[in-house]
Protein backbone atom coordinates (compact mmCIF):
# COMPACT_ATOMS: atom_id res chain seq x y z
CA UNK A 1 0.00 0.00 0.00
CA UNK A 2 1.43 3.56 -0.85
CA UNK A 3 1.84 5.97 2.06
CA UNK A 4 0.21 8.34 0.30
CA UNK A 5 -3.37 8.96 1.04
CA UNK A 6 -5.13 10.39 -1.82
CA UNK A 7 -8.37 10.74 -1.59
CA UNK A 8 -11.13 12.17 -4.54
CA UNK A 9 -13.02 15.03 -4.30
CA UNK A 10 -16.45 14.73 -5.67
CA UNK A 11 -19.68 16.78 -6.17
CA UNK A 12 -22.92 16.52 -7.02
CA UNK A 13 -26.09 18.69 -7.53
CA UNK A 14 -29.06 19.55 -5.81
CA UNK A 15 -31.93 16.79 -6.11
CA UNK A 16 -28.91 13.77 -7.25
CA UNK A 17 -29.08 10.81 -5.69
CA UNK A 18 -25.65 9.50 -4.78
CA UNK A 19 -26.08 6.27 -3.25
CA UNK A 20 -29.38 3.97 -4.27
CA UNK A 21 -30.53 1.52 -1.58
CA UNK A 22 -30.00 -2.16 -3.05
CA UNK A 23 -27.75 -1.56 -5.22
CA UNK A 24 -24.56 -3.82 -5.36
CA UNK A 25 -21.16 -3.02 -5.35
CA UNK A 26 -20.81 -0.48 -2.38
CA UNK A 27 -16.96 0.24 -2.67
CA UNK A 28 -16.54 3.66 -1.31
CA UNK A 29 -18.43 5.78 1.52
CA UNK A 30 -18.52 9.69 1.83
CA UNK A 31 -17.28 12.31 3.94
CA UNK A 32 -19.21 15.64 3.32
CA UNK A 33 -17.67 18.94 3.19
CA UNK A 34 -20.19 21.17 1.64
CA UNK A 35 -23.87 21.22 1.60
CA UNK A 36 -26.16 19.00 3.25
CA UNK A 37 -27.67 15.58 2.12
CA UNK A 38 -30.80 13.02 2.84
CA UNK A 39 -30.42 10.17 4.56
CA UNK A 40 -33.59 6.98 3.62
CA UNK A 41 -34.35 3.96 3.97
CA UNK A 42 -37.43 1.96 2.05
CA UNK A 43 -37.83 0.20 5.13
CA UNK A 44 -38.19 2.14 8.80
CA UNK A 45 -38.43 0.15 12.05
CA UNK A 46 -37.10 2.10 14.30
CA UNK A 47 -36.16 5.76 14.54
CA UNK A 48 -32.12 6.20 14.58
CA UNK A 49 -29.91 8.57 15.92
CA UNK A 50 -28.00 10.96 13.93
CA UNK A 51 -31.58 12.27 12.26
CA UNK A 52 -31.70 11.56 8.59
CA UNK A 53 -30.24 15.11 7.45
CA UNK A 54 -26.18 15.32 7.03
CA UNK A 55 -24.01 18.41 7.37
CA UNK A 56 -20.41 19.13 6.89
CA UNK A 57 -18.38 16.34 8.26
CA UNK A 58 -21.13 13.44 8.83
CA UNK A 59 -20.23 10.35 6.72
CA UNK A 60 -22.50 7.97 4.80
CA UNK A 61 -22.31 4.37 2.78
CA UNK A 62 -19.75 3.65 5.07
CA UNK A 63 -21.95 0.14 6.41
CA UNK A 64 -22.19 -0.76 3.54
CA UNK A 65 -18.60 -0.28 1.47
CA UNK A 66 -16.91 -1.97 4.92
CA UNK A 67 -19.56 -4.52 4.56
CA UNK A 68 -18.99 -5.51 1.17
CA UNK A 69 -22.96 -5.76 0.91
CA UNK A 70 -25.36 -3.98 -1.15
CA UNK A 71 -26.33 -0.56 -0.16
CA UNK A 72 -28.89 -0.29 3.18
CA UNK A 73 -30.14 3.53 2.35
CA UNK A 74 -30.72 6.01 -0.24
CA UNK A 75 -28.36 9.30 -0.20
CA UNK A 76 -30.14 12.56 -2.15
CA UNK A 77 -28.25 15.88 -2.18
CA UNK A 78 -30.57 18.50 -0.89
CA UNK A 79 -28.08 21.07 -2.15
CA UNK A 80 -25.30 21.10 -3.92
CA UNK A 81 -22.29 19.14 -2.19
CA UNK A 82 -18.95 18.66 -2.37
CA UNK A 83 -17.77 15.30 -1.02
CA UNK A 84 -14.60 13.57 -0.40
CA UNK A 85 -14.50 9.81 -1.61
CA UNK A 86 -12.64 7.04 0.56
CA UNK A 87 -12.55 3.68 -1.34
CA UNK A 88 -12.52 0.55 0.78
CA UNK A 89 -8.70 -0.25 0.52
CA UNK A 90 -7.74 3.36 1.02
CA UNK A 91 -9.03 2.76 5.01
CA UNK A 92 -6.25 1.57 6.53
CA UNK A 93 -4.55 4.56 5.40
CA UNK A 94 -7.25 7.10 6.08
CA UNK A 95 -6.71 5.79 9.72
CA UNK A 96 -2.78 6.14 9.87
CA UNK A 97 -3.09 9.83 8.91
CA UNK A 98 -6.46 10.83 10.34
CA UNK A 99 -7.07 8.60 12.89
CA UNK A 100 -10.29 11.17 14.80
CA UNK A 101 -12.06 10.03 11.49
CA UNK A 102 -11.35 6.41 12.06
CA UNK A 103 -13.00 6.79 16.13
CA UNK A 104 -15.77 9.23 15.12
CA UNK A 105 -17.13 6.16 12.72
CA UNK A 106 -16.55 3.31 15.08
CA UNK A 107 -18.20 5.44 17.89
CA UNK A 108 -20.75 5.64 15.77
CA UNK A 109 -21.54 2.50 14.56
CA UNK A 110 -21.42 1.35 18.43
CA UNK A 111 -23.75 3.89 19.47
CA UNK A 112 -26.02 3.03 16.05
CA UNK A 113 -25.39 -0.77 17.05
CA UNK A 114 -26.17 -0.47 20.99
CA UNK A 115 -29.80 1.56 19.93
CA UNK A 116 -30.85 -0.94 16.97
CA UNK A 117 -30.33 -4.09 19.00
CA UNK A 118 -31.75 -2.89 22.25
CA UNK A 119 -34.74 -2.36 19.64
CA UNK A 120 -34.42 -5.01 18.17
CA UNK A 121 -34.91 -6.87 21.45
CA UNK A 122 -37.76 -4.67 22.54
CA UNK A 123 -39.54 -5.70 19.43
CA UNK A 124 -38.37 -9.75 19.08
CA UNK A 125 -37.89 -10.83 22.32
CA UNK A 126 -39.68 -8.59 24.51
CA UNK A 127 -37.07 -7.72 26.71
CA UNK A 128 -38.09 -5.20 29.35
CA UNK A 129 -36.10 -2.68 31.13
CA UNK A 130 -34.82 -4.10 33.66
CA UNK A 131 -32.77 -6.74 31.74
CA UNK A 132 -30.50 -4.55 31.70
CA UNK A 133 -29.55 -4.35 35.03
CA UNK A 134 -26.74 -6.10 36.52
CA UNK A 135 -28.97 -8.21 39.15
CA UNK A 136 -30.05 -9.98 35.71
CA UNK A 137 -27.34 -11.92 36.63
CA UNK A 138 -28.82 -13.89 39.48
CA UNK A 139 -31.51 -14.93 36.45
CA UNK A 140 -28.42 -15.82 34.36
CA UNK A 141 -26.68 -18.30 37.02
CA UNK A 142 -30.32 -19.39 38.02
CA UNK A 143 -31.15 -20.61 34.08
CA UNK A 144 -27.67 -22.43 33.71
CA UNK A 145 -27.72 -23.88 37.10
CA UNK A 146 -31.14 -25.79 35.85
CA UNK A 147 -29.63 -26.79 32.71
CA UNK A 148 -26.49 -28.13 34.71
CA UNK A 149 -23.91 -26.05 32.54
CA UNK A 150 -22.28 -25.38 36.13
CA UNK A 151 -19.21 -23.34 34.97
CA UNK A 152 -21.42 -20.88 33.60
CA UNK A 153 -24.23 -20.70 36.46
CA UNK A 154 -21.02 -19.87 39.04
CA UNK A 155 -19.56 -17.47 36.72
CA UNK A 156 -22.74 -15.08 36.65
CA UNK A 157 -23.13 -16.31 40.37
CA UNK A 158 -19.59 -14.68 41.61
CA UNK A 159 -20.20 -11.80 38.92
CA UNK A 160 -23.73 -11.21 40.94
CA UNK A 161 -22.10 -10.83 44.02
CA UNK A 162 -18.80 -9.10 43.24
CA UNK A 163 -21.72 -6.16 41.78
CA UNK A 164 -24.60 -6.55 43.86
CA UNK A 165 -22.90 -6.98 47.12
CA UNK A 166 -26.49 -6.06 48.45
CA UNK A 167 -28.96 -7.59 46.32
CA UNK A 168 -32.01 -9.13 47.20
CA UNK A 169 -30.78 -12.92 46.09
CA UNK A 170 -27.09 -12.76 47.77
CA UNK A 171 -28.28 -15.53 50.06
CA UNK A 172 -29.16 -17.16 47.36
CA UNK A 173 -26.43 -16.48 45.26
CA UNK A 174 -23.55 -18.10 47.71
CA UNK A 175 -25.86 -21.17 48.65
CA UNK A 176 -26.06 -22.25 45.10
CA UNK A 177 -22.40 -21.68 44.83
CA UNK A 178 -21.46 -23.35 47.70
CA UNK A 179 -23.92 -26.35 46.22
CA UNK A 180 -22.08 -26.18 42.76
CA UNK A 181 -18.85 -25.98 43.01
CA UNK A 182 -17.29 -29.26 43.55
CA UNK A 183 -19.23 -29.26 39.66
CA UNK A 184 -17.84 -25.79 38.40
CA UNK A 185 -14.22 -24.95 36.66
CA UNK A 186 -14.79 -21.24 35.97
CA UNK A 187 -11.39 -19.15 34.96
CA UNK A 188 -11.10 -16.01 34.90
CA UNK A 189 -13.27 -15.14 37.54
CA UNK A 190 -11.77 -11.17 38.46
CA UNK A 191 -10.18 -11.26 34.96
CA UNK A 192 -6.49 -10.74 34.76
CA UNK A 193 -5.39 -6.85 33.43
CA UNK A 194 -1.64 -8.58 33.25
CA UNK A 195 -2.63 -11.60 30.96
CA UNK A 196 -3.63 -10.33 27.34
CA UNK A 197 -3.35 -13.96 25.79
CA UNK A 198 -5.64 -16.36 27.10
CA UNK A 199 -6.78 -19.53 27.14
CA UNK A 200 -10.67 -20.33 28.10
CA UNK A 201 -11.42 -24.16 28.26
CA UNK A 202 -14.90 -25.22 27.12
CA UNK A 203 -18.14 -24.72 28.30
CA UNK A 204 -16.40 -21.32 29.99
CA UNK A 205 -18.00 -18.07 30.22
CA UNK A 206 -15.63 -15.23 29.24
CA UNK A 207 -18.36 -12.91 30.14
CA UNK A 208 -21.78 -12.42 30.89
CA UNK A 209 -24.89 -9.98 29.71
CA UNK A 210 -25.06 -6.62 32.19
CA UNK A 211 -21.84 -6.96 33.25
CA UNK A 212 -19.27 -3.83 33.04
CA UNK A 213 -16.96 -4.26 29.83
CA UNK A 214 -13.59 -2.92 30.27
CA UNK A 215 -11.82 -5.51 27.37
CA UNK A 216 -12.66 -6.70 23.56
CA UNK A 217 -11.07 -9.87 22.48
CA UNK A 218 -9.41 -11.02 19.40
CA UNK A 219 -10.82 -14.59 18.36
CA UNK A 220 -7.39 -16.81 17.95
CA UNK A 221 -8.02 -20.25 18.22
CA UNK A 222 -11.27 -22.33 19.16
CA UNK A 223 -14.74 -21.20 18.77
CA UNK A 224 -17.49 -18.86 20.77
CA UNK A 225 -21.30 -18.38 20.88
CA UNK A 226 -22.88 -14.73 21.77
CA UNK A 227 -25.79 -15.65 22.95
CA UNK A 228 -28.79 -13.90 25.69
CA UNK A 229 -31.25 -14.77 27.80
CA UNK A 230 -35.21 -13.86 27.13
CA UNK A 231 -38.25 -14.99 28.67
CA UNK A 232 -36.03 -17.74 30.48
CA UNK A 233 -34.66 -18.89 27.18
CA UNK A 234 -31.46 -18.85 25.97
CA UNK A 235 -31.18 -17.18 22.45
CA UNK A 236 -28.38 -17.84 20.10
CA UNK A 237 -27.10 -14.68 18.20
CA UNK A 238 -23.78 -15.67 16.64
CA UNK A 239 -21.17 -18.30 16.44
CA UNK A 240 -17.78 -16.56 16.36
CA UNK A 241 -14.47 -18.05 14.33
CA UNK A 242 -10.94 -17.29 14.96
CA UNK A 243 -9.84 -13.62 13.63
CA UNK A 244 -13.66 -12.52 14.61
CA UNK A 245 -13.11 -9.64 17.47
CA UNK A 246 -16.36 -9.52 19.77
CA UNK A 247 -16.88 -7.53 23.78
CA UNK A 248 -15.47 -3.92 21.83
CA UNK A 249 -19.34 -1.75 22.27
CA UNK A 250 -18.86 -2.06 26.06
CA UNK A 251 -14.94 -1.05 25.53
CA UNK A 252 -15.32 1.77 23.21
CA UNK A 253 -18.96 3.42 25.33
CA UNK A 254 -18.03 1.98 28.72
CA UNK A 255 -21.33 0.66 29.21
CA UNK A 256 -22.98 -2.75 30.39
CA UNK A 257 -22.52 -6.32 28.30
CA UNK A 258 -25.52 -6.48 26.17
CA UNK A 259 -25.27 -10.57 25.73
CA UNK A 260 -22.69 -13.14 26.99
CA UNK A 261 -19.35 -14.87 25.41
CA UNK A 262 -19.37 -18.82 26.03
CA UNK A 263 -16.40 -20.65 24.66
CA UNK A 264 -17.78 -23.54 22.81
CA UNK A 265 -14.64 -25.04 22.92
CA UNK A 266 -10.97 -24.98 24.10
CA UNK A 267 -10.65 -21.45 22.73
CA UNK A 268 -7.49 -18.99 22.81
CA UNK A 269 -8.14 -14.77 22.97
CA UNK A 270 -5.96 -11.85 23.14
CA UNK A 271 -7.76 -9.70 25.42
CA UNK A 272 -7.47 -5.85 24.51
CA UNK A 273 -8.16 -3.10 27.49
CA UNK A 274 -8.67 0.83 26.20
CA UNK A 275 -5.31 1.48 26.88
CA UNK A 276 -4.26 -0.69 24.25
CA UNK A 277 -6.67 -0.27 22.00
CA UNK A 278 -5.92 3.33 21.97
CA UNK A 279 -2.51 2.18 21.05
CA UNK A 280 -3.44 0.31 18.46
CA UNK A 281 -5.50 3.15 16.30
CA UNK A 282 -1.81 4.33 16.22
CA UNK A 283 0.17 1.53 15.24
CA UNK A 284 -1.99 -1.25 14.25
CA UNK A 285 -4.01 0.03 11.54
CA UNK A 286 -5.24 -2.98 10.08
CA UNK A 287 -6.84 -4.38 13.17
CA UNK A 288 -8.91 -0.60 13.41
CA UNK A 289 -9.54 -1.83 9.60
CA UNK A 290 -10.80 -4.99 10.55
CA UNK A 291 -13.15 -3.62 13.69
CA UNK A 292 -14.91 -1.23 11.41
CA UNK A 293 -15.60 -3.74 9.02
CA UNK A 294 -17.02 -6.14 11.69
CA UNK A 295 -19.10 -3.40 13.20
CA UNK A 296 -20.63 -2.61 9.41
CA UNK A 297 -21.31 -6.23 8.93
CA UNK A 298 -23.74 -6.42 12.31
CA UNK A 299 -25.02 -3.00 11.38
CA UNK A 300 -25.90 -4.34 8.28
CA UNK A 301 -27.11 -7.42 9.36
CA UNK A 302 -29.57 -5.75 11.93
CA UNK A 303 -31.24 -3.65 9.47
CA UNK A 304 -31.94 -6.99 7.79
CA UNK A 305 -33.38 -8.53 10.90
CA UNK A 306 -35.34 -5.18 11.56
CA UNK A 307 -37.00 -5.83 8.27
CA UNK A 308 -37.66 -9.27 9.11
CA UNK A 309 -39.80 -8.37 12.00
CA UNK A 310 -42.02 -6.39 9.77
CA UNK A 311 -43.58 -10.23 7.82
CA UNK A 312 -46.82 -10.69 9.33
CA UNK A 313 -45.88 -14.58 8.49
CA UNK A 314 -44.18 -16.60 10.72
CA UNK A 315 -43.10 -19.24 8.32
CA UNK A 316 -42.24 -16.07 6.15
CA UNK A 317 -39.93 -14.80 8.99
CA UNK A 318 -38.34 -18.09 8.81
CA UNK A 319 -37.79 -18.65 5.03
CA UNK A 320 -36.63 -15.05 5.05
CA UNK A 321 -33.77 -15.29 7.90
CA UNK A 322 -32.24 -17.61 6.24
CA UNK A 323 -32.04 -15.95 2.86
CA UNK A 324 -30.39 -13.11 5.32
CA UNK A 325 -27.80 -15.69 6.49
CA UNK A 326 -26.89 -16.58 2.78
CA UNK A 327 -26.31 -12.76 1.80
CA UNK A 328 -24.28 -12.47 5.42
CA UNK A 329 -21.84 -15.13 4.28
CA UNK A 330 -21.69 -14.36 0.35
CA UNK A 331 -23.18 -17.45 -0.45
CA UNK A 332 -23.61 -17.62 -4.75
CA UNK A 333 -26.98 -18.49 -5.21
CA UNK A 334 -26.54 -21.37 -7.70
CA UNK A 335 -29.16 -23.80 -8.24
CA UNK A 336 -29.20 -27.08 -6.63
CA UNK A 337 -26.57 -26.01 -4.72
CA UNK A 338 -26.46 -26.91 -0.82
CA UNK A 339 -25.96 -25.01 2.45
CA UNK A 340 -26.07 -26.19 6.10
CA UNK A 341 -26.84 -23.57 8.44
CA UNK A 342 -25.12 -23.05 11.84
CA UNK A 343 -28.32 -23.49 14.17
CA UNK A 344 -31.22 -25.92 13.94
CA UNK A 345 -34.67 -26.22 14.02
CA UNK A 346 -35.12 -25.36 17.75
CA UNK A 347 -32.49 -22.16 17.35
CA UNK A 348 -34.59 -20.29 14.52
CA UNK A 349 -38.02 -19.62 15.98
CA UNK A 350 -36.50 -17.43 19.06
CA UNK A 351 -34.27 -15.83 16.48
CA UNK A 352 -37.11 -14.14 14.78
CA UNK A 353 -38.91 -13.32 18.18
CA UNK A 354 -41.45 -16.08 17.43
CA UNK A 355 -43.33 -17.42 20.78
CA UNK A 356 -42.74 -21.42 21.31
CA UNK A 357 -46.35 -22.40 19.84
CA UNK A 358 -45.52 -19.80 16.93
CA UNK A 359 -42.15 -21.01 16.18
CA UNK A 360 -43.47 -24.87 16.74
CA UNK A 361 -46.16 -24.57 14.02
CA UNK A 362 -44.14 -21.98 11.48
CA UNK A 363 -40.85 -24.84 11.76
CA UNK A 364 -43.62 -27.59 10.93
CA UNK A 365 -44.57 -25.84 7.85
CA UNK A 366 -40.86 -24.84 6.44
CA UNK A 367 -39.83 -28.47 7.09
CA UNK A 368 -42.31 -29.93 4.82
CA UNK A 369 -40.80 -27.80 1.72
CA UNK A 370 -38.75 -30.89 0.28
CA UNK A 371 -35.51 -28.25 -0.08
CA UNK A 372 -35.06 -27.87 4.14
CA UNK A 373 -34.12 -30.58 6.25
CA UNK A 374 -32.38 -31.16 9.66
CA UNK A 375 -29.17 -33.15 9.95
CA UNK A 376 -27.26 -33.16 13.18
CA UNK A 377 -29.56 -30.55 14.76
CA UNK A 378 -28.44 -28.09 11.87
CA UNK A 379 -30.70 -27.03 9.23
CA UNK A 380 -29.72 -28.03 5.67
CA UNK A 381 -31.09 -26.27 2.61
CA UNK A 382 -30.67 -29.11 -0.71
CA UNK A 383 -31.54 -25.98 -3.36
CA UNK A 384 -30.48 -22.42 -1.91
CA UNK A 385 -31.71 -20.86 -5.17
CA UNK A 386 -35.21 -22.18 -4.45
CA UNK A 387 -34.86 -20.81 -1.09
CA UNK A 388 -34.15 -17.59 -2.86
CA UNK A 389 -37.09 -17.82 -4.51
CA UNK A 390 -39.66 -18.10 -1.09
CA UNK A 391 -37.80 -15.80 0.66
CA UNK A 392 -38.23 -13.16 -2.27
CA UNK A 393 -41.89 -13.86 -2.33
CA UNK A 394 -42.47 -13.02 1.37
CA UNK A 395 -40.30 -9.74 1.47
CA UNK A 396 -42.33 -9.19 -1.84
CA UNK A 397 -45.84 -9.12 0.22
CA UNK A 398 -44.19 -7.34 3.26
CA UNK A 399 -43.73 -4.48 0.59
CA UNK A 400 -47.02 -5.06 -0.87
CA UNK A 401 -48.27 -5.10 2.34
CA UNK A 402 -46.31 -1.42 3.68
CA UNK A 403 -47.55 0.52 0.63
CA UNK A 404 -51.20 -0.42 1.19
CA UNK A 405 -50.98 0.53 5.07
CA UNK A 406 -48.92 4.12 3.65
CA UNK A 407 -51.59 4.58 1.12
CA UNK A 408 -54.68 3.97 4.11
CA UNK A 409 -53.19 6.41 6.02
CA UNK A 410 -52.97 9.28 3.26
CA UNK A 411 -56.47 8.15 2.68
Amino acid sequence: MSNQLQLSIVTFPKGAYITVEGKANADQFFILRTGKVQISKEVQVVSEEGGSILSPGDFFGVVSTMSGHSHIETAQALTDVSLISVTRDKYELLIEKNTPVAMKIIESFSRQLRHLDESLARITQKTMKGDADATHLFRVGEFYAKTNQFNLAYYAYHQYLKLCPTGPDVQKARERMAKIKPYAKPVYLDGDDTQFNRVYPKDTMIFSETMPGKELYILQRGTIKISKLTNDNEVLLAVLKPGDIFGEMSLIENKPRMASAIAMEESQLLAVNKENFSKMTINQPQIIARLTTLLAKRLWLIYKQLANTLITDPTGKLWDYLMIQLEQNRIPIKRGETFTFNFGAREIGPMVGLSAAQANMAVMELLKSPIIKTIENRIYCTDIEELTKQASYYRKMQKIELNKRSKDKVN
